[in-house]
């Protein structure tokens, strides 16, 4: 199928000046329509959607500028080129920041108009092509995660299952090597789901930020039960749990409830996973006059200084001594500063290596009027 050729529209008051610019671009394969004022050529756009659209600025009526200012309704892309016989740089600046691409005072040459257009579509069409691959991206990104959840996740769940029902001796009575290497094999298999679990958290947040759900909540309430919720965790792992609420109701703040409490467990299970035998765990919740603050705080083995710019990046992970391997999937800090950044919050971390770690969480408080939901 033939590519459809380059419409562009001229509109200015003067006949001649119409005449001569259709003549100039429809030489050079532009299919070329006019207007003779401003309104007329309002019209024309929303009809016609012209890739480029050149256009006077002093023209009686409906001005240029009113002709600028309704491209975006329409297209937010048309290049558009502003024609004056009374350029000055006032006038451009105010074309430029009304979304005109480019500016050419009168008289100008045939080849000061090709080159002029030429560049303001060849600009159209850098913005619409990185849109379309914007698109794709995201149908792309939307497809692998559909293929991870269903196509690699699932089958991964069923053989865990199946080693299940093989270690509970549902399926005979295998020697105690095999049991060993089942329940090894099995572990792995945890560690992979558990990394493509925080991945596919990680990947739907940047694809749709939990801002739809946002309410005003009782932030002392979610940590509550978040606490009571993970005490038998950090009671297993050998480790005491510290929460220490404020001393008056708890402060409200404005967010999704439930990706925040995922935050804040992320943290809790990363204060457990780097502590020292016999440690604590401290959560602490803060009304301060500004915003709402939450501390995590384990007495683990700390971070060297060198290490905290990138502790929340994608997969970066620590290991906690010479030659020991690098524990967690470096998936949970990532998820952890998303979920704070999509609040509008932040979080700081303050560590000595041998001395414990603190990240601190700042998230703001609820608009006036707004209740907890």
């Amino acid at each position: 199928m033939p590519e459809r050729a380059i419409r562009v529209l001229v509109i200015d008051d003067e006949e001649a000046m119409r005449d001569a610019c259709g003549q100039i671009l429809r030489r050079g394969g532009y299919e070329v329509d006019t207007a003779a004022d401003g309104a007329e050529g309002i019209r024309k756009i929303a009809d016609l959607r012209p890739d480029a659209v050149i256009v006077d600025l002093k023209m009686p009526g409906t001005s240029g500028f009113e002709v600028l200012d309704s491209l975006p309704a329409v297209d937010p892309h048309i290049a558009a080129v502003v024609i004056t016989g009374y350029a000055t740089i006032d006038t451009a600046v105010e074309a430029m920041k009304r979304g005109a691409c480019d500016f050419l005072p009168k008289p100008f040459t045939p080849q000061e108009l090709r080159i002029i257009l030429a560049r303001g579509l060849e600009r159209r069409r850098l913005v619409l092509e990185a849109e379309a691959l914007r698109r794709e991206k995201k149908a792309l990104e939307e497809h692998f995660i559909t293929m991870v959840s269903h196509q690699l996740r699932s089958p991964l769940v069923a053989v865990r299952q199946y080693f299940e029902v093989i270690l509970a001796g549902l399926a005979g009575h295998p020697d105690a090597r095999m049991l060993q290497m089942i329940q090894r094999a099995g572990d792995r298999l945890d560690g992979l789901l558990r990394l493509i679990n925080d991945w596919l958290d990680l990947a739907r947040l940047q694809q749709k930020s939990p801002l739809d759900r946002f309410k005003a909540f009782d932030a002392g309430a979610m940590l509550d039960r978040l606490v009571q919720t993970l005490a038998p965790v950090v009671r297993d792992a050998g480790l005491s749990l510290e929460w220490e609420p404020p001393a008056g109701p708890g402060p409200i703040v404005q967010g999704d409830e439930e990706s925040l409490e995922q935050a804040f467990a992320n943290l809790v299970h990363n204060a457990v996973q780097y502590n020292r035998p016999q440690g604590r765990v401290r959560v602490a919740l803060f009304d301060d006059p500004d915003a709402v603050r939450i501390e995590v705080e384990d007495s683990g083995i700390g971070i060297a200084a060198k290490h905290i710019p990138f502790l929340f990046d994608q997969f970066y992970r620590i290991a906690d001594g010479e030659g020991t391997k690098p524990k967690g999937s470096g998936l949970g800090l990532a998820i952890v500063k998303a979920i704070v950044d999509a609040h509008g919050g932040r979080i700081d971390v303050r560590s000595e290596p041998g001395a414990g770690t603190v990240f601190s969480v700042r998230l703001p408080k609820p608009r006036p009027g707004e209740t907890p939901g």
